[in-house]
């Protein structure tokens, strides 16, 4: 079964493409704020401004937008976006930034619920869902290669210290995307079903489910260790320009979106689990060849420049691939609620993976860049094992 209504897939990638490009300038603005004798303690804070009330407004959203609809919901947040964006260029204060991502992190929430409600109430069968997420998710990372490669060219020119004009760009797009949703008629839940939050949270209490969250915490762990933190590694350990390294990780975006569009294609011949697993397994082998290069061969670190990059290929799959697994098997009643808490997770992965990187990067310690991230991927390779194994026996 697919969408009813194929011209609504448009605004949903424009969405989740406009969404990606203000959560993930996030290594554009460590990376240029540092610059400016910020320390990495405090930076290393700026992602919990954008992750904790992603975490915190979630829950409520679910009610909010039950109430006013999906429509309206999409709409309004991304109205806020496109204004704030269009703000930014003109306030030079560090505090307006915590502001801005606090702002930003909220209307991603119900923004994120919005898109995968609509793609839950149109599709049921899982490899059918797997397919639409992976394609809607992988305008996510076409919106990190932009950023990145849109934000590099502003820095390296002549005039750089303009470079937070790059967010007009995203105002216009905001603007498109709300032009789009407004012409289009969008199936919405059935507002005469009460949501009762609390009950449905209760209902998530299975094991499989709880393992689902853990293994939801460790993707998003890990992809923030790369997407917010890569271009300072490139800097700082490396030893190369800002605009090599952007460009460098939007290069890592590129491989992201290849991995998801790709999986899109083929995931109809194949196992979700076994093709989960072996990209685990690929990331495993690929981060293991990267630290022994790093720790025992410095002289040719620069192979760390291409390395990296192809690890995005075999880690952005994984993400739209779990969730289509076990959004296939929640019924429609309960989707928005279930989403909510995919996205508590998964902003809590990214902030606590953001403090502990800012550790690393304080410390000096970015010898063990790919150590700490191998750690992180190993552990969520043991809990898909057990979340898979849980999920064969309740089934």
């Amino acid at each position: 079964m697919s969408l009813k209504q194929p011209n609504i897939t448009l605004p949903l990638r424009l969405t989740f493409f406009i969404f990606s490009m203000v959560l993930n300038c996030m290594g554009i603005v460590i990376l240029q704020l540092s610059q400016e004798n910020i320390g990495y303690d405090k930076l290393g804070f700026l992602e919990s401004f954008k992750d904790l009330p992603i975490a915190f407004i979630s829950l409520f959203a679910v009610n909010f937008i039950s109430k006013i609809g999906t429509k309206r919901s999409i709409i309004l947040a991304l109205s806020i976006v496109g204004i704030c964006s269009l703000l930014l260029p003109f306030v030079q204060v560090f505090w307006f930034y915590k502001l801005w991502f606090a702002i930003i992190g909220t209307c991603f929430a119900i923004g994120k619920i919005c898109v995968y409600g609509i793609i839950r109430n149109n599709i049921t069968e899982e490899k059918s869902l797997a397919k639409t997420m992976n394609t809607v998710e992988a305008s996510f990372m076409i919106g990190i290669f932009v950023v990145n490669v849109g934000f590099g060219w502003l820095i390296a020119g002549e005039y750089s210290e303009y470079w937070k004009f790059g967010f007009v760009f995203i105002s216009l797009v905001s603007l498109i995307t709300i032009y789009l949703f407004s012409k289009i008629k969008i199936l919405e839940a059935d507002k005469n079903l009460k949501t009762n939050t609390i009950s449905n949270l209760i209902s998530f209490k299975q094991t499989s489910i709880i393992l689902f969250f853990a293994v939801i915490f460790f993707i998003v762990f890990t992809e923030q260790s790369f997407n917010s933190w890569l271009p300072a590694f490139y800097k700082n350990h490396l030893k190369v320009n800002s605009f090599f390294s952007i460009q460098a990780s939007s290069t890592l975006a590129l491989f992201s979106y290849l991995g998801r569009i790709i999986t899109a294609n083929i995931i109809q011949r194949f196992s979700l689990i076994k093709y989960f697993i072996f990209c685990l397994i690929c990331i495993i082998s690929l981060l293991s060849l990267i630290f022994c290069i790093q720790y025992f061969g410095s002289d040719n670190s620069g192979i760390l420049l291409y390395l990296f990059p192809i690890i995005g290929f075999f880690l952005s799959p994984l993400y739209p691939l779990i969730n289509s697994k076990m959004i296939a098997q929640i019924n429609n009643q309960k989707i928005n609620t279930f989403t909510s808490m995919i996205v508590i997770f998964s902003s809590l992965g990214s902030s606590v993976s953001s403090i502990l990187m800012s550790v690393l990067f304080e410390n000096k310690m970015l010898t063990f860049y790919s150590l700490y991230i191998l750690g992180a991927v190993v552990i969520l390779f043991c809990l898909s094992l057990f979340y898979f194994r849980q999920d064969h026996i309740k089934n």
